[in-house]
C-alpha cells in the first residue's frame, strides 16, 4: 500500500537586512579626517557600518542623492556642497536654511532631510574652552564655514561680529547669512586687520590650513581668544603663536570631533557617541601623515 509522504513546507527566510552604510562627499575627499573619526566611533559602538569616501562635485551630487546605496543612514558633505545640497532634499531644517549649508544629510523612512551640525561643534568647542561671552568677535573669512560662526556667535550673544574678507565682494555670503539670523556684520579687508583687532574679546578664523599664517603675529599681539576650526593641519601658525601669550585657544580638532559626533547622533540615533575616541582618532591620523 502506497503511504503519502507529508508536503515538504519550504522554509521562510527572513529578507537580508541591509548593511547600514555613511557616506563623506566632497572635493579633496581623500584628505577628510570625517572617515576616520566615524570609523573609530562606530567601531567603539559596536556598530558594523559600512562608511565610504566619495569625490564629489555639484554636478555629481544629485546622482547620489537620487539613487542612495542600500541601508544609507546618512552623509557628511564638505565642500562645495553643503550649500548645493539645499534644494535637493526633502526637508532642510531651519538652521541650515538660515546659516546657507547643509553639511549633513539623513535619511529616514525614504526621506532626506538637511541639517547643519558645524554651528553645534563650534559652539561646543567655545564653550568647553570657557569662552561663554567673548563680547566681540572677528570672523576671518565670509564662506559657508564664516557663515556657521555666525550662528555659533549668535548664542554667545555676539550680534554684532567684524567679518574680514580679501574684498567686501567676497562678504556678500556672510553678510546675506547674518541678515536671516537677525544679526549685522561689519564688514573689512584684511589690510584693515591690525586696526580692528585691539580689544577684541574672539578672533575665528575660518580660513583654509595657512591662509591664515599672515596675520598670526597680529592676532597675537591682540591677546584676544583665538578659534581656527582648521583641524587637518593642527596646530596651525595662528594658534601657535597665540599660545605664546597665553590666551585662550579653541581648538579646531574639537570642533571637528563635536561636529562629527553630532552627525553619527543623527544618523545612528543613539546619543551616547564617544567624542574623545574621534579626536584621538584624527590625532594620531595626522600624526601618521606627518611621517
Amino acid at each position: 500500500m502506497r503511504t503519502e509522504q507529508p508536503p515538504v513546507l519550504e522554509k521562510s527566510v527572513p529578507p537580508r537586512q541591509a548593511v547600514r552604510r555613511a557616506a563623506v562627499l566632497g572635493h579633496q575627499v581623500g584628505q577628510s579626517l570625517t572617515p576616520v573619526m566615524h570609523r573609530a566611533a562606530l567601531a567603539a559602538m559596536g556598530l558594523d557600518w559600512g562608511y565610504q569616501s566619495i569625490e564629489c562635485d555639484e554636478t555629481g551630487l544629485p546622482g547620489v542623492l537620487a539613487e542612495p546605496a542600500a541601508g544609507l543612514a546618512g552623509l557628511s558633505l564638505g565642500m562645495p556642497l553643503k550649500r548645493a545640497v539645499l534644494p535637493l532634499v526633502d526637508e532642510v531644517s531651519d538652521l541650515a536654511l538660515d546659516v546657507g549649508g547643509a553639511n549633513t544629510v539623513i535619511y529616514r523612512r525614504g526621506r532626506s532631510y538637511g541639517d547643519n551640525t558645524e554651528v553645534y561643534g563650534m559652539l561646543t568647542a567655545l564653550q568647553e574652552a570657557g569662552v561663554g561671552s567673548p563680547g566681540s568677535a572677528v570672523v576671518l573669512g565670509g564662506g559657508s564655514t564664516a557663515c556657521s560662526a555666525l550662528a555659533a556667535l549668535r548664542e554667545l550673544g555676539v550680534l554684532e561680529p567684524t567679518v574680514v574678507v580679501r574684498e567686501p565682494s567676497r562678504a556678500a555670503e556672510a553678510t546675506a547669512a547674518a541678515g536671516r539670523l537677525g544679526m549685522a556684520v561689519d564688514v573689512h579687508t584684511f589690510g584693515e586687520l591690525d586696526s580692528l583687532l585691539p580689544g577684541t574679546g574672539l578672533v575665528v578664523s575660518t580660513l583654509p590650513a595657512g591662509a591664515a599664517d599672515t596675520f598670526a603675529a597680529a592676532v597675537m599681539h591682540s591677546r584676544a581668544a583665538v578659534f581656527d576650526v582648521v583641524g587637518s593641519a593642527w596646530p596651525t601658525r595662528l594658534v601657535k603663536a597665540a599660545g605664546f601669550v597665553g590666551v585662550t585657544v579653541i581648538d579646531g580638532l574639537s570642533f571637528m570631533a563635536h561636529q562629527a559626533a553630532r552627525q553619527l547622533e543623527l544618523m545612528t540615533g543613539q546619543s551616547d557617541i564617544p567624542v574623545q575616541v574621534m579626536r584621538r582618532a584624527a590625532q594620531a591620523e595626522l600624526v601618521r601623515r606627518a611621517d
